[in-house]
């Protein structure tokens, strides 16, 4: 066990402070060459991604990988020297009432030191649902602000034995409770971390092939835009490029289910499997439109010959 003051001095050179396109967050390093765990929603669709660390350096970082259902992303810098990575410890014996310390950056830039929250383990949710895969998820009220999660969230010896997170599923720590927050345990965290550093993407997760974004409700009304998400972009190979889906597309159900925002869209998603066959409906400059698209895993192409069954009017 170490004092207060001890785990802060250990872990602040291992912390950084990561803006991306205007959303600010924290990330914890893992490796030495430059490997740094964060949150997904801090990075997802940046074009520029910095990381400073704890001594004021700047580094313009890539995204290694990230992995929404789980709001967990690995970034990448190439340090001139070696970093000091965290001492990442054992997350499975935590249990209801155990201390721990949580590290965010709620002041942004203003106040690049880390700020080092205590408190304890509110509970050990188990058989968590979350994307494809069930996780046990720490709930804990060493919470972090809004907007400021990605750090780590650590025990008495001052190792990492979760990575803080901002939300599970459709459960928002900030909105619904602010005084409790939750963390990935970092035994179930490292499969997902391993993958993202290896390939980019977590093995097994449903795909359609696109990238999409809420709609402001500003926008949405003045051009009479229908309630769902926009398409950005479409991967090419993809089920969705097959089906001939395009950018500017505005997702309005999947199934038989409404999508009316990111996290509708991210929990229908992600209650599906790979092989599922899902009638996706879009809106397209004034009409409606539906296709059958057969679902794949992450990374992996859609030949033409097994891509869409049914179309209506797609162009």
């Amino acid at each position: 066990t170490r004092s207060t003051g001890e785990i802060y001095t250990a872990l602040r050179p291992s912390l950084a402070l990561v803006e991306a396109d205007g959303n600010g967050g924290t990330a914890v390093a893992m490796t030495a060459d430059g490997y740094f765990i964060t949150n997904a929603h801090t990075v997802s669709g940046a074009e520029s991604i910095t990381v400073q660390l704890s001594d004021g350096t700047e580094y313009e970082a890539a995204l290694s990988g990230m992995d929404e259902s789980s709001d967990l992303a690995v970034l990448k810098i190439e340090p001139e020297t070696a970093l000091q990575p965290a001492d990442f410890g054992d997350s499975d014996g935590i249990a209801a009432g155990d201390t721990v310390y949580m590290f965010s950056h709620p002041f942004g830039a203003a106040f690049a030191n880390a700020t080092m929250t205590g408190g304890s383990i509110a509970a050990v949710q188990e058989g968590v649902r979350i994307g494809t895969e069930t996780l046990s998820v720490f709930q804990t009220d060493a919470a972090p602000e809004s907007d400021c999660s990605g750090g780590p969230l650590v025990n008495e010896a001052g190792q990492v034995i979760g990575i803080c997170i901002d939300h599970v599923g459709t459960f928002v720590s900030y909105q619904t409770v602010p005084e409790i927050g939750f963390a990935i345990p970092i035994s179930e965290a490292k499969d997902i971390l391993d993958d993202l550093i290896a390939d980019g993407y977590v093995s097994g997760r449903v795909s359609l092939g696109l990238t999409v974004s809420e709609i402001p409700e500003t926008y949405r009304r003045f051009w009479g835009l229908p309630s769902g998400v926009v398409i950005e972009s479409v991967t090419p190979g993809s089920s969705a490029y097959y089906a001939g889906l395009r950018a500017g597309d505005v997702i309005c159900q999947l199934g038989d289910e409404a999508v009316t925002d990111l996290n509708s869209y991210r929990s229908i998603l992600n209650s599906c499997s790979v092989g599922d066959e899902l009638r996706l409906y879009i809106y397209r400059d004034g009409r409606q439109y539906y296709t059958d698209i057969t679902l794949t895993g992450k990374g992996e192409s859609q030949t033409e010959t097994a891509a869409v069954q049914t179309q209506d009017e797609m162009e």
